[in-house]
Order: C-alpha cells, then sequence, then structure tokens
C-alpha cells in the first residue's frame, strides 16, 4: 500500500505542476524480484556498493491465440554504503523489492580495450516486500534506507482512470 501511495503523491505532484516544470526529471521506481544475491564491493576509505539484478514482469493475453505471454526485463541495480550493507544483510535471490533511484549510464573499458556502457539505476529509497533471510515473510516492516515518511492518503475524488 506504501509503494502505491507513493506513486499516486508523484503521479498527483507532477499533473498539478505540469505547467509549471522547467526542469527535467530522473526518477525511477520499480517492484521486482532479485536475480541474484547482493555483490558488495568494499572500498579503502571505508565506503561500500553493493550491485544485484532485479527483473520485473509484464504479463498479457496475445488476442489473436488467447495464449498469456510474459515478458522479463532486467535492470541493474546499484546501492551504496548503509544501504548496501542491509541489502546485503537480508536479501537474497528471488526475494521482492520496492525500490526508488534514478537511471544512470556507466562508461568503462572491456578487456578488449573497447569502450562498453552499462544503464544501471542508483538506488536512494527501498522497502523489502520479502525476505528468505531474517524470518521475515512480507510487508513493509523490514528495514528502509531512509527513515519513513509522512504520507497522506490520496483524495478520495482524484479521478484517477484506475
Amino acid at each position: 500500500m506504501k509503494c502505491l501511495t507513493n506513486c499516486l503523491n508523484l503521479l498527483l505532484h507532477l499533473t498539478q505542476n505540469l505547467k509549471t516544470m522547467t526542469g527535467t526529471l530522473n526518477k525511477v521506481m520499480l517492484i521486482g524480484h532479485l536475480g541474484d544475491d547482493v555483490k558488495m564491493h568494499y572500498f579503502d576509505g571505508g565506503g561500500s556498493i553493493g550491485r544485484f539484478p532485479l527483473a520485473t514482469n509484464e504479463s498479457y493475453v496475445n488476442k489473436s491465440t488467447g495464449e498469456k505471454v510474459t515478458n522479463t526485463e532486467w535492470h541493474n541495480i546499484v546501492v551504496r554504503n548503509k544501504a548496501a550493507e542491509i541489502c546485503e544483510k537480508y536479501l537474497s535471490k528471488g526475494d521482492k523489492i520496492y525500490i526508488e533511484g534514478r537511471i544512470k549510464t556507466r562508461k568503462w573499458t572491456g578487456d578488449d580495450g573497447n569502450d562498453r556502457y552499462s544503464t544501471e539505476v542508483n538506488v536512494n529509497e527501498f522497502t523489502f516486500l520479502s525476505t528468505k533471510k531474517g524470518g521475515d515473510q512480507g510487508g513493509d516492516s523490514s528495514p528502509n534506507s531512509t527513515p519513513e515518511n509522512k504520507e497522506t492518503p490520496p483524495p478520495e475524488n482524484d479521478d484517477l482512470p484506475f
């Protein structure tokens, strides 16, 4: 429910300010399942980074065949420092998570000397929706990377089509 409220609040904010927006927005909101455990890298200065693949699915029924079709999209997720350590501690392959972050494209050089590009989601907020580690089985009582936000419920007569 918290995820839906966040989405609705963002949509309401954007539609109210669409006419006056002069800047741009780089915001990603995903709900998906980890494709692997969190892989950690620690730096000399004390910082850390965690990476994991996240799968999101889209399902629909093919009108011509009546067959259910599911497409999976994979996202490269990056968490930093304390948030990375929390994810490593509580998350494992298959767990469901809600994340918010920004898209970032990183350029790097491959072993063959050619330039390579990776598009990643740099996470700034997350909520565990289900975890196998730590005995938690769902809900949003798991640790978050940011303190709880005071949320207001969406207006009853919001004219949204869903």
